[in-house]
């Protein structure tokens, strides 16, 4: 119902926390006795096909189960510590998750790019940011549009999130063996058309994409870096030639959540330019407008939000960022390049959610960065 992401069972000297991670924030929701711990986790690792004997090492498993009606899967993470096993339980919804760049909260002209991407026929279209951004949700939304039975797509990916209908998914698995390169190399023996790799991780799974789509596959990959320019210097420094990467690039997106301010309690305001300054956000931006803030109500279990929505930067590689790429540029003077050629940064587009009374200032510094 709070459509929450992760549960928490941690034990603890004399108690057990059970939280509930909503909106990428973790809130405690019951404290039951610490009696009740071993007999919790012994179920729930049973259910997700563990071995209830061993304590003493990590182990990962997964729970399938139906709740009204909805097939729910549930990614298992059990972990010894020193006052018993703690576990984390990641919610994978199918039936909420809506597949579509447009209810994922991108604007028209970014979704007008990204489909002139998705339909070329090759090169490579990083998405990247932190755990928990959306990074997955983004390219299946990607994925799907161009899913049709005269193309053939296959990922690979840890762990596999979603089942596409169409699509040829093989998950990681470094206990046989099977790697993002290995399963990267077996894909290409499969004639694809699109592949998409989870993330990219090293140096030779960056390679093997980038071959990949200069051979005339499309390729869609995850990266983990805190903005869109620095998606290209991760790959150099992993070891990639820039002009492999300056010749297969096509775009780089970069996203976070930001938390939409709750409609019941929010109230608008004119902050001080101390107060902006405090947060690190310069007045002149924001040139006497009044914005929100929240209070926290019954409707939002006092937290002032409500949902979440994509704030975003696109960058397109052309000939100039090109050339950068190849002379091993800093990813700042790519980035002042990719703003003068009319990307909005992150920090641009989270303001700009601000002005237009959807969020607040304090979220906005809490995930976005100048």
């Amino acid at each position: 119902k709070d459509k929450a992401s992760d549960i928490h069972i941690e034990p603890y000297e004399k108690d057990m926390v059970v939280r509930l991670r909503i909106d990428g924030v973790l809130y405690d929701v019951a404290r039951p006795p610490k009696g009740l711990h071993a007999g919790i986790a012994s179920r729930i690792k049973l259910m997700g096909e563990l071995d209830i004997a061993e304590k003493r090492l990590p182990q990962d498993g997964r729970i399938k189960i139906k709740i009204a009606g909805k097939d729910i899967d549930l990614r298992l993470s059990v972990i010894p510590t020193a006052h018993g096993e703690r576990l984390v339980l990641r919610i994978l919804d199918k039936s909420s998750v809506r597949l579509d760049l447009s209810t994922l909260g991108f604007d028209e002209e970014t979704i007008k790019h990204i489909n002139q991407l998705i339909h070329k026929k090759h090169g490579i279209i990083l998405v990247t940011g932190p755990t928990g951004s959306g990074k997955t949700t983004s390219l299946y939304s990607c994925i799907t549009r161009i899913n049709s039975i005269e193309r053939n797509i296959i990922t690979v990916e840890d762990p596999i999130e979603y089942d596409l209908k169409g699509v040829a998914q093989i998950q990681v698995n470094p206990k046989i063996g099977l790697s993002f390169a290995s399963g990267l190399r077996a894909i290409l023996r499969q004639d694809p058309d699109v592949i998409m790799v989870g993330e990219i991780r090293d140096k030779e799974t960056a390679e093997i994409a980038i071959q990949a789509s200069l051979t005339g596959h499309l390729v869609f990959a995850t990266i983990h870096t805190n903005d869109a320019p620095g998606a290209i210097t991760r790959l150099i420094d992993m070891g990639v030639e820039p002009f492999l990467v300056a010749s297969s690039l096509m775009a780089v997106l970069a996203q976070r959540l930001m938390r939409k301010a709750c409609p019941n309690c929010r109230e608008e305001y004119l902050p001080t330019p101390a107060e902006l300054d405090n947060l690190g956000l310069d007045p002149d931006v924001f040139g006497g407008k009044k914005i929100i803030r929240t209070r926290g109500c019954v409707e939002c279990a006092g937290t002032g939000y409500k949902g979440r929505m994509v704030v975003h930067e696109l960058m397109m590689i052309d000939d100039e960022i090109r050339n950068l790429i190849m002379n091993k540029a800093d990813s700042s003077i790519v980035k002042k390049e990719a703003v003068a050629k009319g990307m909005i940064s992150l920090r641009s587009a989270g303001i700009q959610k601000v002005l237009d009374k959807i969020s607040t200032a304090v979220e906005l510094v809490a995930v976005t960065q100048e």
